[in-house]
């Protein structure tokens, strides 16, 4: 008996656009994706993040932050929503009146049980590929945010930081975030 391949419908924007609004999806590589509503642990870690990161962005006057849900279109077949984003104030442009048009300079993604593929590989990949400067994974359980930065094309692995240590960015400097505050 013969096997007969048979090919995934690979959607569009357009297809992502018609997605019901009460639920959440990403569109990676065509494939669309169904995202689960975060657990309370993750939503406690990326507000703890998101404040951080807003109230440091604010005082230096440096862009704009936004958190999900918030469409960030890379192309026609790739359109993520990271958990917490940083658009520099010379790239303001980007924001559109539906979505980020471009990727943003800094992504922030937590990790959850179902998410730890698309989050370490097929986003990190894309985040290279459509030039975020910096990327951060979080992992609640663990305690410890991977800080990755853009060099040669690809995400490398800058510095692993545990939740008794300060997180210090290299692309937003002198920014420092005590992690005890954000894991405990």
């Amino acid at each position: 008996m013969s096997r007969v391949a048979v090919e995934k419908k690979k959607y569009t924007y357009e297809d992502y656009l018609e997605t019901p609004e009460d639920k959440r999806y990403e569109l990676i590589e065509g494939e669309l994706l169904m995202t689960p509503s975060p657990i309370p642990i993750h939503q406690r870690i990326s507000a703890r993040i998101e404040f951080e990161l807003t109230k440091f962005v604010m005082e230096n006057n440096l862009g704009e932050v936004f958190y999900a849900p918030c469409d960030v279109y890379l192309d026609d077949k790739n359109v993520v929503q990271p958990d917490i984003l940083f658009i520099s104030k010379e790239r303001l442009n980007i924001i559109g009146e539906k979505n980020i048009q471009e990727a943003p300079d800094l992504v922030i993604e937590i990790i959850s049980e179902n998410s730890v593929y698309r989050d370490m590989v097929q986003k990190k990949r894309l985040y290279a590929e459509f030039g975020v400067k910096e990327y951060w994974i979080a992992f609640p359980k663990e305690g410890v945010v991977a800080l990755y930065i853009l060099k040669d094309g690809a995400l490398q692995l800058y510095k692993t930081y545990h939740k008794d240590t300060v997180l210090e960015s290299p692309y937003l400097k002198d920014l420092k975030i005590t992690l005890q505050g954000i894991f405990s």
